[in-house]
């Protein structure tokens, strides 16, 4: 502990999982008041008859592990098994009004909802209705919309493909692409950057890479919280004596060490296992310097080999036969300076020509990266440049090297796969049209930036979500809060209760749905979903608890009764799909060619992966070559150019998974007991005349938009943390009041929550 102590705030010394970790499950599971329902729901995680994780996409292996599951997964079950029940009887006890002034958190952990249920507005509560009234009311005002891309159909990644599927079969056939999507929020430049340089936009590799990389780079994330069982895979890199580099702006537990709870020697010896070999805190923002700054020392290396009349170290034969824009990269690259990636990235020349040696001296590399990578106002060129440095050496396309953008919610990759996207190919729509006999629409539809500017500016007046909190999740909740209470009608499949189902619209419905953990039985009996990994494979997911009330449908379900509510003239066979989710999986096959024999292939032990055409060298671009990208310049934001100017990125606690809220704790931060906290390296505290403990302000540096002091927090207590200097962190969703509507990647649509420039002060009040 420092000697001047905050109250709530010290350091962990202990690495991460390990006993703290299974603690952490404990408290969860009986802070859930379900101890055997939701143990006995444990042990089926992840095993090959069982549930798949509802947490992140990490992969697992083979779905045969005997004991394969996180923390943080375990949380997630936890909390979806709870025991807590949130019914017409809480609802009528409580108003919106009321509601509204209750923390996240404590919404959530009233439990799994029970009853479908409608705003009343006399009364200011939800009020207990029958399915068949509730979808009736919906088709009605669905269908009395003047036209239909005045809906906007939200989807979160933690649904299944047979849901996602169904949901933009219905949406299309009611005559709209408006899809806006977690993945928009999150991992949207890789979706556009990496089909323009690879020609998919997914990763290249498998969990089995990872056993012949001569290197790992993590660049962007932290697995210790955000995906945990990453956390096994770099444990077993690094027991081979493989080079992990890690590129951060801040120091995370689960990159420095680990703790294996499926090792009883480590665990009952106290030891862990090193991560990262080396690790570069770099400036948040600074990420297109840092990856510029190894390519300028890859090339320099290059140049010095063939002086010396060596082979090189460019791959030539690749870039020859694969690529295209090579040149125009190397005149980036040498017109770039060192002082000026220095200055932008935070590094040392030397400490980045360290981390270019080791990736220009190892045979196959991979690089993992995440939102850090990704929710900036150039997330595009971050991705591209990831990509650049990896065709330099021929490092796609190859066994035990590629690119491997990290996934949050379970299905967000699935999702898009079977079609949740705004931007439908000819293809998709050729094939919708064939299968289903309709004529789908063909004009581009809204993402989730869109769809909140359509109905702030009352373009959209009805959003249905599958599931998610997208108006917390979303940037900008002064605007998106006002917004969204403009809508005629907003309808939520949920299992629990949160804060968009409380911004209210002429008409409010929230329909409880069945959890993964529990049964789903339909007209054939039990039925299983599928979901799809980060790294493309796809698998089956059979819960195995009652379901939490009786009046719970499935996702399917829902989806189908709502689509035959407000289609009267539907060509659509809805209830003979959702009799038997095999029958779904058939019509994605029909629709999807790369699902061919769909429903044998899950019976598989693990599934089957999707073919990616990059990992074979096939490249799906307009050129049919992969495409080097030039980023122009460094400085992602001309703001930060003021020197009081520090940039702010957004980070979840430990306890925390996305917008949920599982408890006040950041442990491996040392944080507990509250989230009113900003992390500030100790020099700029210094500097500006405040130390670790102080009260602090944080307000946006304003730009032709943002006037000054419009968009602030007050009152948050600074931590001196091990953080790159000129940069500091808050947690999410709170301080997405600092984040702009109109501040965003310009290409993919993500909102900057990972690169604002803010002003620190001691607080006024």
């Amino acid at each position: 502990m420092r000697e001047d102590e905050v109250a709530g705030v010290g350091d962990y010394e202990g690495a991460a999982a390990g006993w703290g970790a299974l603690k952490a499950v404990a408290d969860a599971v009986r802070g859930q008041k379900a101890i055997v329902k939701e143990t006995r729901g444990l042990l089926t995680m992840n095993q090959p008859h069982g549930f798949d994780c509802p947490g992140c996409a990490w992969p697992d292996p083979k779905h045969t592990s005997s004991f394969e599951f996180c923390e943080n997964g375990a949380k997630a079950v936890s909390w979806e098994a709870t025991a807590k029940r949130t019914t017409p009887e809480f609802f009528a006890a409580h108003t919106v009004s009321e509601l509204w002034n209750w923390p996240d958190f404590d919404l959530e952990n009233e439990g799994r909802l029970t009853h479908p249920m409608a705003y009343d507005r006399a009364t200011d509560r939800y009020l207990p209705i029958s399915w068949d009234k509730a979808l009736a009311k919906i088709g009605a005002a669905l269908r009395g919309l003047p036209h239909p891309d005045m809906a906007e159909f939200y989807t979160s990644g933690r649904a299944s493909n047979e849901a996602a599927f169904l949901y933009q079969v219905f949406a299309r056939e009611y005559g709209t692409n408006n899809f806006p999507d977690c993945s928009n929020m999150c991992h949207e430049a890789t979706s556009v950057g990496l089909p323009e340089s690879i020609g998919v936009g997914k990763g290249t590799v498998t969990l089995e890479d990872f056993q012949y990389a001569d290197a790992v780079f993590c660049i962007g994330h932290n697995p210790g919280t955000n995906h945990p069982r990453m956390l096994t895979t770099l444990r077993e890199v690094s027991k081979r004596g493989v080079p992990i580099i890690v590129l951060n702006p801040l120091r995370e537990r689960g990159l420095e060490r680990f703790t294996s709870p499926q090792h009883p020697v480590e665990m009952l010896t106290l030891n862990s296992t090193p991560i990262a070999s080396t690790y570069h805190l770099v400036k948040v923002g600074g990420d297109i310097a840092v990856l510029k700054g190894i390519m300028k020392t890859v090339v320099a290396l290059d140049a010095k080999s063939l002086a010396e009349g060596g082979p090189g170290v460019l791959d030539r034969e690749f870039i020859g036969r694969h690529t295209t824009g090579i040149d125009e990269l190397l005149a980036d690259l040498d017109a770039t300076s060192w002082v000026a990636i220095e200055q932008a990235s935070g590094l040392s020349r030397s400490d980045i020509e360290f981390a270019g040696g080791i990736y220009a001296k190892a045979e196959r590399v991979i690089i993992n990266y995440g939102m850090g990578i990704t929710q900036h106002r150039h997330g595009t060129g971050n991705v591209q440049q990831i990509a650049n440095l990896l065709m330099l050496r021929g490092n796609i396309g190859r066994k035990g090297a590629g690119i491997s953008p990290l996934r949050g919610h379970s299905n967000v990759q699935g999702d898009r796969t079977v079609g949740i996207t705004e931007i439908p190919s000819d293809a998709l729509l050729n094939a919708i049209g064939r299968v289903f006999g309709f004529e789908p629409p063909r004009n581009k539809g809204h993402n989730a930036l869109e769809a909140v500017e359509a109905i702030r500016d009352g373009r959209s007046k009805a959003l249905v979500c599958l599931g998610g909190n997208l108006a917390v999740a979303m940037s900008d909740p002064e605007v998106t809060f006002k917004a969204m209470r403009n809508l005629d009608l907003a309808v939520h499949i949920a299992t629990k209760l949160n804060r968009s189902h409380l911004l209210l619209a002429k008409q409010s419905f929230i329909l409880p749905c069945l959890g993964r953990t529990e049964i789903d039985t339909q007209a054939s009996g039990p039925q299983s979903i599928t979901v799809e990994d980060s790294m493309s494979m796809v698998h089956a997911s059979r819960g195995g608890l009652k379901p939490a009330s009786e009046h719970l449908k499935s996702e399917p379900a829902i989806i189908a009764e709502m689509a035959r509510a407000t289609l009267p003239n539907t060509r659509v066979g809805w209830a003979e799909l959702v009799s038997d989710y095999g029958k779904i999986r058939d019509c994605i096959e029909a629709v999807f060619p790369d699902f061919a024999d769909f429903n044998a292939r899950i019976k598989q032990p693990g599934g089957f992966r999707l073919r990616v055409a990059a990992s074979e060298r096939e490249w799906l671009t307009p050129t049919k070559k992969a495409n080097f990208f030039v980023y122009s310049g460094l400085d992602e934001d001309p703001r930060v150019a003021n020197r009081e100017a520090l940039t702010l990125t957004t980070i979840r606690s430990h306890d925390q998974y996305n917008t949920t809220i599982y408890g006040m704790n950041d442990r491996y931060r040392g944080v507990t007991g509250r989230r009113d906290v900003v992390f500030v390296n100790e020099r700029d505290l210094s500097s500006r005349g405040l130390k670790h403990g102080d009260l602090v302000d944080m307000t946006v540096v304003p730009d032709t938009v943002s006037k000054p002091g419009q968009r602030v927090m007050r009152n948050l207590t600074a931590i001196a943390y091990d953080i790159a200097q000129g940069s500091v962190a808050a947690y999410y969703p709170e301080a997405n009041v600092l984040v702009a509507l109109d501040q965003y990647d310009v290409k993919s649509g993500t909102p900057s929550y990972k690169s604002t420039p803010v002003l620190i002060c001691a607080a006024q009040s």
